[in-house]
């Protein structure tokens, strides 16, 4: 059986080889300024926070981006717990990188007298100016934190936070689910695996992802209902499904984050999520999803502060 063509790249039913790649590459435009949106507000925090540059995307095509992480000072007092914050794996998913740096802006300085703070707003910088999912070899970040990592970005996420795994107690990862989802990426994905392209749905609300392997409960309850006071939570489809996973809690799924490879898993803390905003949804502003990151994180290390004995 001919599999029907739904991608403008490839053949259906055979997967992407570097001539592929390198299309689909050469179709991805520039369309926001990562130096303008990103570094310059990472550069504001620096009278009030250290700066440190972990890394460097240096591509001879698109240039270099510098990978950023902001740090709490006074981290080396090891009687306060570590938090992880990430935002911007995939480059696309806006409010996970301004929702990091609004939370640092509004409220990193008085959780810093608390807890030692590790914060990487803009995890892939090369998709985050294109609005991709993927980095610049058709390769999805949140699917490489495995060793070897066959990105870039999740190596030397990977090297900033191998020091302190052991010692993080919240790790919050911040996502969306967008629409472009179902009309882009899914697509794209089926076309380079060579696969079948198989619709879905896209939840309308914000919901989390627990790990199956370590879940958290209440921890992820304490999540949704700071989060429902901003936006609304995603209920279930009709199949009583959030993407084709079945609810562990209103709101919650469950994933195996580090067989899956995802960034979640990457600091080994007791207390993981990652975060779903929909931005595209009617009821929703991008400044309610910006501020449903930050109450997200603000939950997170407020449960995890009051349940660590």
């Amino acid at each position: 059986m001919t599999t029907p063509r739904f991608h403008p790249i490839g053949t259906p039913g055979q997967p992407w080889g570097a001539a592929e790649k390198a299309e689909w590459r050469a179709r991805q435009q520039r369309r926001r300024s990562y130096a303008d949106d990103v570094v310059a507000a990472i550069d504001a925090l620096r009278t009030r926070f250290d700066v440190e540059e972990y890394g460097e995307l240096d591509d001879a095509r698109d240039g270099r981006f510098p990978l950023y992480a902001v740090r709490s000072r006074g981290t080396d007092d090891d009687a306060r717990p570590w938090v992880l914050v990430t935002g911007g794996v995939h480059g696309y998913e806006t409010s996970g990188v301004h929702g990091a740096l609004r939370f640092l802006d509004l409220h990193g300085e008085q959780y810093a007298r608390r807890v030692n703070l590790l914060v990487a707003p803009c995890v892939s910088p090369w998709a985050y100016e294109r609005i991709q999912r993927w980095n610049a070899d058709a390769i999805d970040p949140n699917r490489s934190f495995r060793e070897p990592s066959p990105a870039p970005e999740s190596a030397a996420l990977m090297r900033l936070v191998a020091p302190l795994r052991g010692r993080v107690l919240v790790h919050v990862d911040l996502h969306e689910t967008t629409d472009s989802d179902e009309s882009e990426f899914r697509p794209a994905l089926a076309a380079r695996d060579g696969k079948a392209f198989e619709p879905g749905t896209i939840p309308d609300g914000f919901y989390l992802v627990d790990d199956s392997a370590n879940p958290q409960p209440a921890f992820q309850q304490a999540i949704i209902e700071a989060v429902a006071r901003v936006t609304h939570i995603a209920p279930a489809d009709g199949d009583g499904t959030i993407i084709g996973s079945p609810l562990v809690a209103p709101g919650v799924i469950a994933y195996p984050l580090q067989a899956l490879g995802l960034c979640a898993s990457v600091s080994g803390a007791r207390y993981t999520t990652t975060t779903e905003v929909y931005p595209d949804s009617p009821r929703a502003t991008p400044a309610q999803c910006n501020d449903a990151q930050v109450a997200a994180i603000r939950a997170a290390i407020d449960h995890a502060l009051a349940h660590a004995g």
